[in-house]
């Protein structure tokens, strides 16, 4: 099963498995035109090739107009498959870990205007993610909080990093944010850590003055569109749990 990712620990983004969600294509036809939007993989990484990391930094940017897009189908997909008989539903793992899925839309909320890393240095979301989780824990530690929903949000949000990270499986870091977006999204906390990533100080450290996450009229917009996924109850398939309890 091609999916243009390596698998190896200090290779890629570390990652010893991945999730491949299968789509039903309807036609022989259109599995023949159908291309691979994989990059093809070296049939034995040399010591160069360890440094060219075929992962989501290195799919075509889109700009914040193509992105709001993005989520909003994302979203509208997710919304559709509830409002269908239950008989008639597809796979929500496809509308969520698919192609043109929430994580692969938000993914590209998170690499936008990501600033550049040095030379040989792979910078993934979950990088900035951990960043912020210490950013808050020190801040609760030194007793400064600004408000109780602050609070929560942010307690919320290194809880479940921290599980993330505690898990014995060696899932990546790109597969880290895809199982926080899932857990958030059946949890209904997405549009929190949202607006809680927006005014963290790490934020403004780790992205360009052009960032998606920092334009407060975009990040409010991005809020109300996650929102409407609060009447939905979300349930996750076992290998996107991989037994994480929280």
């Amino acid at each position: 099963f091609l999916c243009g990712r390596w698998l190896g620990k200090g290779m890629d983004d570390g990652s010893l498995e991945r999730i491949l969600v299968g789509e039903l294509l309807t036609s022989h036809t259109e599995v023949d035109e159908r291309q691979c939007r994989t990059p093809p993989l070296q049939q034995s990484p040399s010591m160069i090739r360890r440094f060219v990391t075929i992962s989501p930094n290195n799919k075509p940017k889109l700009n914040t107009g193509q992105i709001q897009e993005a989520i909003g189908e994302a979203v509208n997909g997710i919304v559709k498959h509830f409002h269908k008989p239950e008989k008639e539903r597809g796979s929500l793992t496809l509308l969520l870990c698919g192609e043109s899925g929430l994580v692969s839309a938000l993914e590209q909320v998170f690499q936008h205007g990501f600033k550049s890393p040095r030379l040989f240095k792979n910078v993934f979301i979950w990088d900035f993610l951990e960043k912020a989780q210490t950013y808050y824990v020190t801040l609760e530690q030194n007793e400064v909080v600004p408000e109780e929903n602050w609070q929560t949000r942010a307690r919320n949000f290194c809880r479940f990093i921290t599980a993330i990270n505690n898990t014995p499986r060696n899932i990546g870091k790109d597969g880290k944010f895809q199982m926080l977006v899932c857990l958030g999204a059946r949890d209904h906390l997405l549009h929190h850590w949202i607006a809680l990533l927006a005014d963290c100080p790490i934020t403004a450290q780790m992205y360009e003055d052009i960032a998606l996450i920092k334009d407060h009229t975009l990040v409010n917009s991005l809020i109300r569109v996650l929102q409407t996924l609060q009447e939905f109850n979300i349930t996750l398939e076992a290998s996107i749990v991989k037994g994480i309890n929280i």
